[in-house]
């Protein structure tokens, strides 16, 4: 299918969902700071698109940081996503029940780890359920495929790496969470953070790239929001390296798909007592 779009719609997936090369991957989180929402593995079981097996970015993450679900090393993303039944020859289409929240992060993963046919389902679980898509409880076990990573690291900032964009201004920083928190006038969910934001970054709400009913904007929509980063280096960040995701993948819906993900984010940065830290005063 390549395609230079990084989404799927709900009623393609419904007529290609057969395809004998195209595996499904149920990637729903919902952050434990939500504490009255159910758990992704809770909104997994509870119903899930037919055959697409559990993608959990805390599993298929770095196990040696106390980082949550920071990207691990290409031989353990490769041998956890085999066992999804995910090979390198495959199609892979990602969605979440929550939104876009974690299926844009899993997307990221899968091309930060070289793999290009990799789609986000556009409007997730609902705009399936809304396109006559059946769901199911019942646990797929799919046959291991076989999965070779060729890490991108172009598209992965880490902590030193942000460093040095922050003190040499040369690249286009953009702020996922909400506005509140970016100016530090709202407390951030994690109470041992402060608010504030990274010197020189600018704020790009992920929920201001996704329209009323669940999908991402169209591009005509878009544009207004990223014309400035079309055609430059730009690093994406958020709280703990999720929604940075989602503008991640509304910049290759408009044409950029070089945007990377500061991966530790805001988890990250803030929790270092000498990283500098702005507000709006």
């Amino acid at each position: 299918m390549s395609t230079p779009k990084p989404l799927v719609s709900a009623e393609w997936l419904i007529a290609n969902i057969d395809a004998p090369d195209l595996q499904v991957l149920d990637a729903t989180w919902v952050p434990p700071f939500l504490k009255d929402r159910p758990s992704g593995p809770a909104c997994y079981a509870a119903g899930h698109i037919a055959g697409a097996p559990f993608f959990s970015i805390d599993d298929i993450a770095d196990q040696e940081t106390p980082l949550k679900h920071m990207l691990p090393s290409a031989a353990y993303f490769a041998e956890k996503v085999a066992t999804l039944g995910v090979s390198s020859h495959s199609r892979v289409v990602v969605y979440d029940g929550n939104g876009f929240f974690a299926s844009a992060r899993a997307w990221w993963m899968f091309r930060a780890m070289g793999h290009d046919e990799v789609y986000v389902l556009d409007g997730g679980l609902k705009a399936w359920q809304a396109a006559g898509g059946e769901v199911t409880t019942s646990a797929p076990a799919p046959e291991a495929g076989t999965f070779n990573a060729r890490p991108r690291e172009e598209l992965v900032r880490d902590m030193i790496g942000i460093r040095d964009h922050v003190k040499s201004q040369d690249i286009a920083i953009l702020d996922a969470r909400a506005q509140g928190r970016f100016d530090g006038t709202s407390p951030e969910p994690r109470p041992e953070l402060p608010s504030g934001h990274l010197p020189g970054s600018s704020c790009v709400p992920a929920s201001s790239l996704i329209a009323s009913d669940g999908t991402l904007r169209s591009a005509d929509e878009l544009m207004p929001i990223l014309k400035d980063y079309l055609d430059n280096p730009v690093v994406t960040s958020c709280g703990s390296g999720v929604s940075a995701a989602v503008i991640s993948l509304a910049l290759a819906k408009v044409g950029n798909w070089n945007a990377a993900v500061y991966d530790g984010s805001w988890s990250e940065w803030a929790a270092q007592a000498d990283n500098p830290i702005d507000t709006v005063s």
